[in-house]
């Protein structure tokens, strides 16, 4: 079974997935179900993951809902899967004496008490019940493109939120890994900052209903719930084809290899450059802006920067800015500040997240002991806020949640 071989025209990651000895193929079906929390016909779950995972001229049509149900390309795809059905329908008798150790994947027990399925896992297992289910190749191929068209393929289609890595041996130096687990938070979780969030909320709603939206860019006070509103954005609306790439200084000349990356895929993607600033002797922020402002080939409406700073104008300003004829023999006074200034604006929304008051401080703390089930109430949690925020950077969601955690630990005892 694990041998057969089939000249795909589309789906080559059989052969370079079931290459190898039997045992090795066992051992990486038992990884792949430990990976995923997965269970129960780990064999069918494990074509269900290729089937979804694999970039091709078949897969990305559905992606862009461009294949008719006649089109040569899709009787091509069926030929395809033809074969696979017949390894997904697979049962005891089907494998031959030395792949025996195979059929324990056809009933796999997991080695943990009850199921820790990963979001990924949950979605292989639903795609993998429904193929289980077609009676022929017409409904197996129907129930794939129905799934490529409502969730995309490759690993856009498995993964909400994704990084960069630069590795070796890759072309173009450049990879993107997913982000496999994340907290499960929504924008109702940050407390206060309500304008804050309907404004997040109103232009990412328009950007996924494919209408006109703007970079945004979040600043204020450290601790004060940027990041997470950004990272909340990710669960909200990745089922309507958002997905979140996260960007790191270090990676933020890869900017344009990255856009070249996703630009012509069938999804809404958000780059997010968190805790953006730069100091005064670096240039790099040019490229940003140029970038911001749509440089003829790389401006996409399926793409948006979303970034975070503590500083409003993202680079640091001097007073000699401001008297750049005096102090950097410029002819014009002040155009070192107008250049500096000139990246924040180049995004089209900006929001400004402070620091609470002492009264929301307090409401904070009330609100995340009330979610936690912190025993502690009333002026006892009031004066521990208090002290808390005296010792640990002011006032802010992030003390509040710190100290919440800190009580949680302490109560627990």
């Amino acid at each position: 079974m694990k041998n057969k071989k089939n000249d795909f025209l589309f789906y080559k990651d059989w052969d370079n997935c079931a290459t190898g000895s039997v045992s090795s193929l066992a051992g990486r079906l038992a990884a792949f179900a430990t990976e995923f929390g997965l269970s129960g016909n780990v064999w069918q779950h494990w074509l269900t993951y290729i089937l979804m995972t694999d970039d091709n001229a078949f897969t990305l049509a559905c992606e862009r809902r461009e294949i008719l149900p006649d089109s040569t390309l899709m009787l091509l795809a069926e030929r395809d899967l033809e074969v696979f059905m017949e390894l997904f329908k697979a049962g005891d008798a089907d494998f031959d004496e030395d792949e025996k150790i195979l059929t324990m994947m056809l009933d796999y027990k997991a080695p943990y008490d009850g199921k820790s399925v990963t979001d990924a896992g949950r979605m292989i297992e639903e795609l993998s019940a429904g193929l289980a289910k077609a009676d022929d190749v017409k409904s197996f191929a129907r129930i794939l493109t129905e799934h490529y068209s409502k969730h995309g393929c490759g690993m856009y289609g498995l993964y909400k939120a994704f990084r960069v890595s630069a590795e070796e041996g890759v072309a173009g130096g450049l990879k993107l890994v997913p982000v496999t687990e994340s907290a499960d938070v929504t924008l109702d979780d940050l407390i206060g900052y309500e304008a804050q969030k309907k404004t997040l909320r109103d232009n990412t709603e328009a950007f996924v209903s494919g209408h006109y939206a703007n970079n945004v860019l979040l600043y204020g006070d450290s601790g004060t719930g940027k990041s997470t509103s950004v990272h909340a954005l990710m669960h909200e609306y990745s089922d309507r084809g958002l997905r979140l790439i996260e960007v790191s200084k270090q990676d933020r000349v890869r900017l344009p290899q990255i856009l070249s990356e996703i630009k012509k895929r069938n999804y809404r993607f958000i780059l997010f450059l968190d805790d953006l600033s730069f100091e005064e002797n670096e240039s790099d922020y040019k490229e940003l802006k140029a970038m911001l402002e749509g440089a003829l080939e790389t401006r996409s409406d399926r793409v948006l920067i979303y970034a975070t700073s503590n500083r409003r104008h993202l680079i640091r300003e001097t007073w000699g800015d401001r008297s750049d004829m005096e102090y950097h023999k410029d002819v014009h006074r002040s155009d070192t500040m107008e250049e500096k200034l000139s990246l924040a604006s180049r995004f089209g929304v900006t929001i400004y997240y402070p620091k609470p008051g002492p009264e929301e401080y307090l409401e904070i703390v009330r609100t995340l002991a009330d979610r936690s089930g912190i025993e502690l109430k009333g002026t006892d949690l009031e004066d521990a806020a208090r002290k808390w925020e005296l010792r640990h950077g002011g006032m802010s969601g992030r003390t509040a949640s710190q100290l919440i955690t800190w009580l949680g630990g302490t109560e627990n005892e």
